[in-house]
């Protein structure tokens, strides 16, 4: 399909305000450039229109879940293990759905338009009249609304950061709402946030509390129902019959399987098994071990029954990185923090345990041209330089690269230097055992959820001793685990943040010093820094890609200088396995998601074939 001509309300939504524009009013919404799609188009490029309705895809997921209410902090949230969003964008209806071969866009679902002020400070949306909760009930303004104040104010604490400078909420009529931004409030990302929002049925609120963990489901509007829920071992998703979407151009061709089933395994080795004896039919496989010596060797791998592939991933990759807790010591220090990192042998790593299949994390936003490279450009010293007191001196003269070794192991070079970091951070060697200016070893525990992870850290927990350093590695369950996490009583964790294409308003939650001790942010690290702060609203409030570029570049080198966390690694690609009885489209995946629940369909033929070479 040929780009089109963006309509003013994308450039409006880039600009934020415009000195002599009129309010105007499209079908979609994308912060820089283009929308690829115009107000024409009948479906999405990387989807089939015709793909066939019918059967049951079955997925896996790990440990367990204990609600189905998967907006609230507390609990450990059913989830599905599939495409970006999980079970929101299956269940539930937003006004407005992304497109996957486009880095931010987003068109008309709930809402078949939306019109933005001229000056920023309000985004309307029209509602489609047509459109219905699961129990056939119409989906209205006083619900659109209902839910933005529920999430607001009784949701998980992301919601209230991200909503933060929406100041209201107002029901036009049934079918238009309005939300207004507080004044002076940097606007670019906040019509996307409340266009992505799923929305909840106000009546089905009336008589159970919405701040409360369930297993009862709640009430969808999506194209699937939750269905089915056995508590800890298995969800059912349904696919609605004559849903009100599913002639749309942006669902048409998508959501093809009649029952999405997830099934929860405590175990990895397992889980993993009961792929290869038919126990679910696809998984994404995080494992590099398992990706190069368990497959080959499998029957069903052997005979053509699994599929393997591999699919190249254009997303802005994140973050996966050991993560410090700087609100205790050692890691108040940054010279401790540094020590650490040069003690992670990776190249030891990514030879001995991922058979080099990783490639190094270096930035939080790897894989994309944000990712801090040479010294700071002139514009990114205009941001930098007046935070210059603050900063370490290579920000501004050296190029961020993480600590490498040679690949053998031998790590004397680095413990040599690591030890002279941490002597400057008044902790010295005595007896073979790093002590501070009271006789007190060092003493550092990784938290971990699954065991399976213990044989990356461990290698890593024998150079830290070798440091004399105490160190050991905790696994709890994953309840345990994210109430330990939420409430920030931990040492060192394992996590991964996946960047937007378009950073803005959550680099707040992640690293701003508003959230580091907000109970159940995502400021781990707590970083409380005002160059880092500073740095965040100049993503928030950037204008054209250059700014961002420039604004991202700047705060990446920053987090990176100031050691905050220990960067592990990372891959463009998908690596897939599934057994041969699905169609995929035509045309490539899309680049910024593998969009398999979202364009995958159930070959009825392949699957009798393959019945009847197992013997089924």
């Amino acid at each position: 399909m040929k780009k089109t001509v963006a309509p003013l309300v994308a450039i409006l939504f880039m600009l934020g305000t415009g000195a002599n524009a009129e309010p105007k009013t499209s079908y979609g919404l994308s912060p820089f450039g283009d929308l690829k799609y115009g107000p024409d188009f009948n479906h999405f490029d990387y989807v089939n229109p015709d793909a066939p309705k019918g059967g049951t895809i079955k997925l896996r997921d790990l440990d367990s879940f204990d609600t189905v209410n998967p907006f609230l902090l507390k609990g450990n949230p059913a989830v599905v293990n599939g495409d970006k969003g999980g079970d929101l964008y299956f269940n539930f209806t937003q006004l407005m759905t992304p497109s996957y071969d486009e880095p931010v866009a987003v068109y008309g679902l709930l809402a078949k338009s939306v019109t933005l002020d001229d000056q920023g400070q309000w985004v309307e949306f029209t509602l489609r009249p047509e459109a219905r909760f699961h129990d056939d009930s119409p989906i209205t303004a006083e619900d659109v609304a209902f839910t933005f104040s529920a999430l607001k104010e009784k949701g998980h604490p992301r919601y209230g950061l991200l909503y933060r400078d929406i100041i209201a909420a107002t029901v036009l009529d049934p079918q238009k709402i309005r939300f207004e931004f507080r004044k002076g409030a940097l606007t670019r990302d906040l019509p996307y946030q409340v266009a992505v929002m799923p929305i909840l049925s106000k009546a089905s609120f009336e008589t159970r509390d919405f701040a409360v963990t369930t297993m009862e489901p709640l009430l969808g509007s999506g194209p699937y129902e939750l269905a089915r829920v056995s508590p800890g071992r298995s969800i059912t998703y349904e696919r609605v019959k004559n849903h009100w979407a599913e002639n749309l151009p942006v669902h048409r061709g998508r959501f093809n399987f009649d029952v999405i089933q997830v099934d929860y395994y405590r175990d990895r080795t397992i889980a993993l098994e009961a792929f290869f004896a038919g126990e679910y039919d696809f998984r994404e496989e995080f494992t590099s071990r398992s990706w190069a010596t368990e497959y080959e060797s499998k029957p069903a791998v052997k005979q053509g029954f699994i599929k393997q592939d591999v699919l190249e991933d254009a997303k802005l990759t994140g973050l996966q990185a050991f993560f410090m807790n700087s609100r205790r010591p050692p890691f108040d220090n940054i010279k401790a923090r540094e020590a650490f990192g040069l003690l992670f042998d990776y190249e030891w790593t990514n030879r001995n345990l991922f058979y080099g299949l990783y490639d190094r994390l270096g930035s939080v936003f790897e894989n994309s041209d944000m990712r801090a490279t040479g010294l700071p450009s002139p514009a990114e010293l205009d941001l930098l330089t007046p935070y210059k007191d603050l900063l370490p001196d290579a920000v501004f003269t050296e190029e961020f690269t993480p600590s490498r070794t040679d690949g053998s192991g031998n790590i004397r070079t680095q413990i040599r230097s690591a030890l002279e970091l941490f002597k400057q951070a008044g902790w010295t060697v005595q007896g073979k055992k790093l002590v501070n200016a009271a006789g007190q070893q060092m003493k550092v525990e990784f938290l971990l959820y699954e065991q399976s992870f213990t044989r990356v850290i461990n290698p890593y927990v024998a150079n830290l001793k070798r440091a004399g350093i105490d160190a050991s590695v905790r696994v709890i369950d994953s309840a345990s685990w994210q109430n330990r996490v939420r409430e920030f009583d931990f040492d060192i964790v394992v996590r991964r943040f996946p960047q937007p294409q378009v950073p803005g308003v959550e680099q707040r939650d992640w690293w701003g010093s508003s959230s580091a001790d907000v109970t159940g942010g995502l400021n781990i690290a707590g970083i409380q820094n005002p160059a880092v702060d500073a740095l965040i609203e100049k993503i928030i409030e950037a204008q054209s890609r250059s700014e961002l570029v420039t604004a991202a570049r700047a705060l990446d080198r920053v987090l990176m200088w100031n050691y905050y966390f220990i960067p592990q690694w990372y891959k463009s690609s998908h690596f897939i396995a599934y057994w041969d009885k699905f169609g995929r489209p035509a045309s490539q995946k899309p680049g910024f998601d593998r969009a398999v629940l979202q364009s995958w369909w159930y070959d009825q033929t392949k699957a009798e074939e393959l019945a009847t070479r197992r013997g089924n």
